[in-house]
């Protein structure tokens, strides 16, 4: 028993920290609610409308490219926007608007099939475009808040936030949805309403000026440090190519539904499997952060991602797929972990929101582009193969860009690496 190592909530005497810690889980657990309803409502409304599986699997599809367009147009403004104003503002802001996107959504919901669809449609294209703004601020705010020494854990915590909600958040919303559709919409509205007073009321250090701040020129100068640094490009760029070829999230309403005959309860328990899994590793790197090795606990997860997701497509049984989800889960918390430490450790504070804003357009790409492209592979070759293939895909990617990043296979830790070129020269004696 003396051995057995309990997770320390020392970090929480930070009481901005603390503040910020209860806010990021209300909205989560909010938006993973809302996103529950929301796909469900979807893909049955199209099934009950006439579309068979794969063009209904494509419909769903569009939802995520819906989210993609708008944040891919708007995040690298978001990010210099967060490096020029004050985060804690635009934190407040973004998830006051969330909040009407599902108060929204809870009022259209009454309206019958017809105007569901659509009305879904343009709350994630609001979602998306807030998004393009919110996760920089985020991501950027998290380091004022925690000394730097402290940083990986806080991060950690800072995941098992996200995921903790990631497991309640699509379970509650998947049985209130039997109570009816506004159900989960109005209780996600109350939870972001609270969020958004936390991130108001969030007291932060005074955040350091920029020296140019010229919009354009302050892209440019994020895009060129993100290019140079090939540790934070790798990192961002793996990301990116493993989950936009295995990420199969739009796909769950699809295998409930028509695979394992199940209903949106049942679409909840898959939803939440991922966050267990998540939540169950990030709460191991609370208490045990990695120190050694970080590259290649990196490229060992994005592999075993892929392996989990060709299980999850093979899978005929709702355990089973629950507990290859539940592996994916885990293994790209692992994958999330170190990258966001790499990028937040590597990185000047000036420049945070601009980095943030470069990561997430990539992270976006895999996750809502994701969703479309895994659409698109589901209506061509139907969403088991398209599952399957890019699952197969994935472990081949992540071994090639073992052979195109080395450095960031070899990286042992998450301090900068400094090139040779940049080391102080000793004078000659």
């Amino acid at each position: 028993m003396a051995s057995l190592k309990i997770p320390s909530f020392d970090i929480f005497r930070h009481q901005p920290f603390a503040q910020f810690w209860v806010g990021r889980w209300c909205a989560t657990l909010a938006i993973q609610m809302q996103t529950t309803a929301m796909f469900w409502q979807v893909y049955d409304s199209a099934r009950e409308h006439g579309q068979n599986i794969a063009e209904a699997s494509f419909t769903l599809g569009l939802v995520g490219l819906a989210q993609f367009l708008p944040l891919l147009g708007l995040s690298l403004f978001g990010g210099q926007a967060a490096d020029r104003y004050d985060r804690r503002l635009i934190l407040f802001a973004c998830v006051a608007f969330k909040s009407v996107i599902a108060l929204s959504l809870a009022f259209a919901s009454q309206l019958g099939p017809e105007i569901v669809i659509p009305a879904v449609f343009t709350a994630a294209i609001a979602a998306g475009a807030t998004n393009a703004f919110l996760p920089p601020a985020a991501s950027a705010l998290l380091p004022m808040l925690l000394p730097r020494e402290e940083l990986p854990q806080g991060i950690a915590w800072s995941s098992l936030a996200f995921q903790s909600a990631l497991i309640v958040g699509p379970a509650i919303g998947g049985v209130i949805y039997g109570f009816g559709a506004t159900v989960p919409y109005i209780s996600a509205f109350a939870l972001l309403a609270l969020s958004a007073w936390l991130m108001f009321s969030l007291k932060t250090p005074k955040q350091a000026p920029v020296k140019d701040a010229r919009t354009v020129g302050m892209i440019v100068e994020g895009l060129r440090y993100v290019w140079s640094n090939k540790i934070v490009l790798g990192a961002i760029s793996l990301d990116l190519v493993v989950v936009l070829l295995a990420g199969a999230a739009a796909l769950l309403p699809v295998f409930a539904r028509d695979i394992l005959h199940a209903g949106p309860s049942e679409l909840g328990i898959l939803r939440s499997a991922m966050g267990v899994g998540a939540a169950t590793v990030a709460l191991w790197l609370a208490v045990n952060p990695l120190r050694r090795r970080v590259g290649l606990w990196m490229f060992g997860s994005t592999i075993v991602f892929g392996l989990a997701t060709i299980v999850f497509a093979q899978s005929t049984a709702l355990w089973l797929t629950a507990v290859a989800l539940a592996i994916a889960g885990g293994v790209d918390m692992i994958s999330v972990y170190v990258r966001s430490s790499l990028i937040q450790l590597a990185t000047p504070d000036a420049m945070r929101g601009r980095v943030a804003a470069v990561s997430f357009v990539f992270i976006s790409a895999s996750n809502e582009l994701g969703d479309f492209e895994a659409g698109l592979m589901a209506r061509i070759f139907g969403p088991i193969s398209a599952v399957t293939i890019g699952g197969v895909a994935a472990v081949v990617a992540s071994a090639f860009w073992m052979r195109l990043f080395p450095a960031l296979a070899k990286a042992d830790g998450f301090e900068p690496i400094m090139p040779d070129e940049d080391k102080p020269k000793l004078a000659a004696s």
